[in-house]
Order: C-alpha cells, then structure tokens, then sequence
C-alpha cells in the first residue's frame, strides 16, 4: 500500500487487496476510502485472493484458493473469464477456514465427553487451549460471551498438532479441509470449463504449512474432480501479489515483476 507524506503521493498508484473485499458494494465503499485517503493519483482495490492467484502463477488458466479465517477462491480462464464468490461464511456455503475448524472441533469435544461421539484427545487440548477443565465448560463460557467464541479460530494449529499424533477424530477435520479446498477449486474450475485441462490451483494463507494430511486429502480430491490440476503452494509475502498487480496496471512489467519476484525470495 502506497502512503503519503506532508499530502503528496509517494506512488503512482495504491494498489490494495483485502480480505473482507467480496461484494460490488464493499468494493465501492472501499475503493472510495482509498482514493480520498490521497495516497497515490491512481488506485485499485479488490479482493486479496487475486493477489494470491497473481503471485502464485502466470498461467492464463488458473484458480486460487486461500484459507485464514475463513475461505475463499477466484478464477480465470485464458479467454478472459472470470469467476468469483460471495464468501460470506456458512450462509453462501463455505466451509474450512481456521473459525470454522474451531467450531468443529469444539463440537466434537463436547460429544466425546457426553457420550455423544467417540473419544478424542481434542476435549483435553481444546479446554486447555482456552484455560478451561473441559470442552463443556467452554462451550459455556462462550454462550455467555461470544467475545470468547470469536477467537475459535486459534485452536486450528491445536487440531492439527492433534492430528499428527494420531487422533482419528482430529484427522477427519483436517480431512474435512482438504476436501472442502478442493471442492472450491474445482467448482471454479468446473464454471471456467476446465476441469479436463492442466489448469494450477495456487493455494495460499495457512495452506502454506504443507501439512501431509491436508494435502493428501486435497489432491485426492482433485484427482476425482479435476484430475489435470496442478497445485501451487504460495511461499510469497501477501504483499508481493499486490504490488505485481499494481505494476501490471501501470504497463510493461516485466523488469519490476522479476525485481519482485527477486525480493520475495531474499
């Protein structure tokens, strides 16, 4: 993001890319903050998984998914298609960011101490991970403050420490990812016409660990799917997606693009 100092623009353009950035009216709002904020003559605002899919490959036939707090996926064919989500969480159908592992996990720690489920080693780490003596007692805490259920997000790592020793039920959630990351891609790939073509899917945010599990379950999936779908894990800064952009918007890129792609790795 460009800034300014004493009013003047220190770029020629502001190219910004947020998560959160999903619908034509957020996008207005935004982009309208952007330029009065004077940080460049110039700017553009859009969503972050762009950045991603614009770090990630040169294809002219690719999609990106990227998981943080929640998911999302964008797409482009080489004939100048695009495709997009709402990605608003459960209500538009997603599935498989770290809120939604959480809850997940939290609703089989308290079935496995009732009775309810089968056993997991989650009701002991999910409890500990907040402070509490058991899950139950969590899932209390956070019917009576929900200020304390938005940070669910955080026992992601905790599952996926789980699932590496071995626990089936914490397996099955990080399968559970994997699958529904896979899902998206393919859904993409499927309105862009190219689920029989070698099209990357650029994967990104926490995807960047490589867990074995996660992506054992993801290109199982894709083999079904999308069977000619390469994957392209995102080493990059997030930044570095945004600037690319910026640079394609402002002409010839090639000499800045190689700077960046140079800086990225250093």
């Amino acid at each position: 993001m460009a800034t300014a100092t004493d009013g003047a623009p220190e770029a020629d353009i502001a190219a910004v890319y947020l998560a959160g950035a999903d619908l034509p009216v957020e996008l207005a709002m935004l982009t309208e903050a952007v330029a009065a904020a004077g940080w460049a003559p110039k700017s553009i605002v859009d969503n972050d998984t762009l950045a991603l899919l614009r770090a990630g490959t040169d294809a002219p036939d690719a999609v990106a998914v990227v998981c943080g707090a929640g998911i999302n996926c964008v797409g482009r064919a080489a004939d100048g298609r695009t495709v997009r989500f709402p990605a608003l969480g459960p209500i538009t159908g997603d599935w498989g960011g770290g809120g939604d592992i959480g809850r997940l996990a939290l609703w089989h720690a308290v079935r496995a101490e009732d009775g309810r489920g089968p056993a997991t080693a989650l009701s002991r780490a999910v409890a500990a991970h907040f402070g509490h003596a058991t899950a139950t007692e969590l899932a209390l805490a956070i019917h009576l403050d929900h200020d304390v259920g938005a940070r669910l997000g955080g026992l992601a790592p905790v599952v996926f420490q789980v699932a590496a020793e071995g626990d089936d039920v914490a397996c099955s959630i990080v399968r559970k990812q994997g699958e529904e990351v896979a899902t998206f891609a393919a859904a993409a790939l499927r309105r862009l016409d190219l689920t029989g073509s070698p099209a990357d899917v650029v994967l990104g945010g926490v995807l960047r660990s490589r867990d074995p599990l996660l992506f054992e379950a993801i290109h199982a999936r894709l083999a079904e799917l999308a069977p000619r779908a390469r994957t392209r894990v995102v080493t990059a800064p997030p930044v570095v997606g945004a600037a690319l952009l910026g640079v394609d918007a402002l002409g010839p890129a090639q000499p800045a693009e190689a700077r960046l792609r140079a800086w990225s790795r250093s």
